[in-house]
């Protein structure tokens, strides 16, 4: 199945992958992680006019929070993947969701990118979520850049930010340029690096671009134009990031040892433009990929390959399918072309590929390593599963978490009963929660499980807008599943505490549910020969 490709081919493989940049934006919720994204879009032409999170009644939504419940409640909920091109370079942003309860969305997605946007409040500084997404970025050594948001309220001192930066993350910060006030008095930002002042002056709304004059910061004018406190403080801000502040090596910064450091606001469009350029100039193309057997696969490969990280349904209400999304990482790949399919160990074509804008996609021809490619999945793949041309290969298994909140669904309306079974399992499928059934009858009401409760509101507002199937959650008081690994003849002769109750998964195999810690080291005690296994995978793998 190895596929022949002549050396002009392989070169223009080279230019392709040197000019991708594929890179999710990552934050605790409401840090304006969104907000950043849109204005990313805007500033590339991607899109005309910037959507905001929160706003004005009439202001539209913000291009990558497509569903109707994220529009709804102003947060993001699933990934979402937007392509497009600036400046010769051909952009693959990853959108990912701020909430905790959907974590596991964002570090499976976190394994598709090979570079990230962090986030943060100026006010807040480092929150919870962020500290856990930056822990899997530092697992992965992902290169970070970080944009300190919302200089236009009042903020921390920028010298304290970088501390706590540095103090909490444990990652050297090198600032590249800094505010000039904050809140009302935010007049702009100083470039360390060219030595300019950028003064930005406030749009409509913040949805156009913002118009840019330039000075030096000596420039005698620029004391009339700050006034002279500002200018004062800016000069010793500057004088003392010169003498005493961390210098930018980009070796540490693609070793994730290092995160150069931006300042602006999203909303009033602050700092945005030479942030998109510098995140060009300094993201990395793809990089090699470490494969299950430890095999280092480079993406100037001529065989094809690529994982799904995400499965979504419904994302263009007059279709109703399921697209998969596949990050390539090596090879070149083209539409009809025929893939292993590692998982089902057959041979499948891809027919219909799609290039993704949020929840809108063209047809796409080709595509290159880096590249998030959407597949129209008929029920073929599920998360995690690897494609290949040539030599067999497989990816890492991606993260799997562990449940910790369960309620029993039911189904309003009993006429609906095939809608129900199909949304469930699509939901499923997707990732968002797990199904289980009782042992006895897989056709009394399923048993959902997640990681956070707010997934379940998710599942009951999906149903509802995009099956039509009204339900009722009714929470459960287990704390945990384990996987029971065993013969099938041991089954019967375990011996479980009181309280504990066994379930089947899709593929009926055996789990157990606990209410309490000693339930679950009780089971153990009780049977010494039967292994209570994890539910899920780690996700440092």
């Amino acid at each position: 199945m190895t596929q022949q490709v002549d050396h002009h081919s392989i070169t223009n493989l080279q230019r392709e992958v040197a000019r991708r940049r594929t890179f999710a934006i990552i934050s605790h919720p409401d840090a304006g992680k969104t907000t950043l994204t849109e204005k990313l879009l805007l500033y590339s032409n991607a899109v005309e006019l910037a959507g905001a999170v929160r706003g004005r009644k009439n202001q539209r939504h913000a291009t990558s929070d497509w569903m109707a419940i994220e529009q709804d409640r102003g947060i993001s909920i699933s990934s979402a993947a937007l392509q497009f091109e600036y400046n010769g370079y051909y952009i693959n942003l990853l959108d990912t969701p701020g909430h905790q309860d959907f974590s596991e969305d964002t570090y499976r997605t976190l394994m598709a990118v090979d570079s990230a946007v962090m986030v943060v409040d100026a006010a807040k500084g480092i929150e919870a979520q962020t500290k856990k997404l930056f822990e899997v970025c530092r697992k992965r050594r992902i290169p970070i850049l970080t944009f300190i948001n919302k200089l236009d309220h009042p903020a921390r001192e920028p010298l304290d930010l970088l501390d706590e930066i540095e103090k909490t993350l444990g990652i050297p910060t090198a600032a590249i340029n800094w505010p000039i006030g904050d809140g009302p008095s935010f007049q702009g930002i100083y470039d360390l690096e060219k030595g300019q002042v950028l003064r930005f002056s406030r749009t409509e709304h913040g949805q156009r671009k913002s118009l840019v004059t330039v000075s030096d910061v000596d420039d005698p004018a620029l004391l009339a134009l700050l006034g002279e406190s500002a200018h004062q403080t800016l000069q010793e801000d500057v004088e003392l990031q010169t003498m005493a502040g961390g210098s930018f090596d980009k070796e540490l910064f693609l070793a994730g040892e290092l995160t150069p450091v931006y300042f602006g606001s999203a909303l009033n469009n602050f700092g945005l433009e030479p942030f998109l350029e510098a995140l060009i100039e300094l993201a990395p193309p793809p990089k090699p990929r470490i494969l299950s057997d430890e095999v280092t696969l480079v993406p100037e490969s001529e065989d094809f390959s690529g994982f799904v990280f995400k499965i979504q349904a419904n994302m263009n209400p007059k279709h109703r399918d399921s697209i998969a999304f596949m990050r390539i990482c090596s090879g070149r790949f083209h539409k009809d072309m025929v893939v292993h399919h590692a998982r089902l160990d057959r041979d499948i074509r891809l027919t219909r590929p799609y290039q993704l804008f949020a929840q809108d996609r063209v047809s796409l021809e080709e595509a290159f390593p880096g590249d998030v490619v959407g597949l129209a999945n008929p029920g073929l793949f599920t998360i995690g599963d690897s494609l290949f041309t040539g030599k067999s290969m497989r990816f890492p298994p991606l993260p799997r978490f562990e449940p910790e909140f369960f309620a029993l669904i039911r189904n309003k309306d009993t006429s609906k009963h095939k809608q129900f079974h199909k949304g469930v399992e699509q939901l499923e499928k997707e990732g968002a929660i797990q199904r289980f059934f009782p042992a006895y009858d897989s056709h009394v009401h399923p048993l959902l499980a997640a990681v956070g409760k707010l997934q379940f509101e998710v599942v009951e507002a999906r149903l509802l807008s995009e099956y039509r199937v009204a339900v009722d959650i009714e929470f459960l008081p287990y704390i945990g599943a384990r996987r029971v690994l065993c013969e099938s003849q041991q089954l019967a002769s375990i011996k479980y505490p009181s309280g504990v109750v066994c379930v089947e998964d899709r593929d009926k195999l055996p789990i157990v549910l606990f209410s309490s810690e000693w339930q679950g080291r009780r089971c153990s005690e009780l049977n010494p020969d039967i292994v209570f296994a994890p539910f899920g995978i780690a996700a440092e793998h």
